[in-house]
């Protein structure tokens, strides 16, 4: 996958305070996915706005630079920011967490997350078992502690943590019902599952990330999602999606086949990499 490149040759490339990819700053017009669900995220980092009548939630903080765009996306669509009461996390990593810290401040509303996630995100990404102190950001405390199966609701909303360790230890996938032009469609927000130049086989550091990986695919493979989307854009096809709501496509964002093609791509690649691996240890 491109993102895997990208984050393996940026992260060998640079130090703490490394220039990210440019698609994680380039701005993109938000956009109505389905109901009242909208993306407000970047070109590549993925943010999602929640909308409902006891005011918004906010999915992800893709970096600290990305903070004024991303409320700014959410103003332009007619929503008020400080009107943001929950902040949810897929994980805590700089691209999807760094932007916490200045997006509690200016909105105060309340972080929920993992309890391995909070942790990591304390640190403000420090000592990451695979990138080390190599991408750091603000730190952040969490306000409430959830674990899997929880729901967190906010008046009407109703967002339903499902953790899927591997990416890292919390890391946290996402489920919710919208309503689309009069029908209900179930919405999963999919937390990653690459492995960035990731020791895989005999990680002391993580010791149970291979066994972790296969027991969260097992569980996604149960989900047939209305709607597929994720905390990086290429992963989801934002890009061609926006495309296809500019031609009017209402239904732009719905295709009950792609999270399962898309979990048959992670898998194989993730397989490779995990055989690629033991095969090394075995020489």
């Amino acid at each position: 996958m491109r993102y895997v490149q990208l984050i393996c040759l940026w992260v060998l490339a640079s130090g703490a305070a490394a220039q990210a990819p440019p698609s994680w700053t380039t701005p993109v017009k938000p956009v109505r996915v389905v109901g009242n669900i909208y993306y407000v995220g970047t070109e590549e980092l993925g943010a999602f706005l929640l909308a409902g009548k006891k005011g918004l939630i906010l999915l992800d903080a893709p970096m600290d630079e990305n903070v004024d765009l991303v409320l700014r996306n959410v103003q332009s669509l007619g929503f008020d920011p400080a009107r943001i009461r929950v902040l949810l996390n897929s994980h805590a990593h700089l691209d999807h967490a760094g932007g916490f810290a200045a997006i509690k401040k200016k909105t105060r509303a309340k972080l929920y997350m993992t309890a391995p996630e909070a942790e990591l995100a304390a640190r403000g990404g420090r000592n990451d078992f695979a990138f080390g102190d190599r991408l750091a950001y603000p730190p952040v405390s969490a306000d409430v502690i959830i674990e899997d199966g929880q729901v967190v609701r906010l008046g009407e909303i109703a967002m339903t943590a499902m953790v899927t360790p591997g990416h890292t230890k919390g890391c946290t996938t996402w489920r919710t019902i919208a309503m689309h032009r009069g029908k209900p469609v179930d919405v999963l927000f999919q937390c990653s599952l690459t492995a960035p130049g990731y020791k895989l086989v005999g990680n002391d550091r993580y010791p149970g990330i291979v066994n972790d990986y296969p027991r969260s695919f097992d569980r996604l493979r149960k989900l047939q999602p209305d709607v597929f989307l994720a905390n990086h854009a290429s992963f989801f096809g934002l890009a061609r999606k926006l495309e296809k709501a500019k031609k009017g496509d209402a239904n732009a964002f719905v295709d009950r086949e792609e999270f399962p093609r898309f979990l048959d791509r992670s898998w194989k690649s993730l397989e490779a990499e995990i055989a690629k691996q033991r095969s090394a240890m075995d020489d």
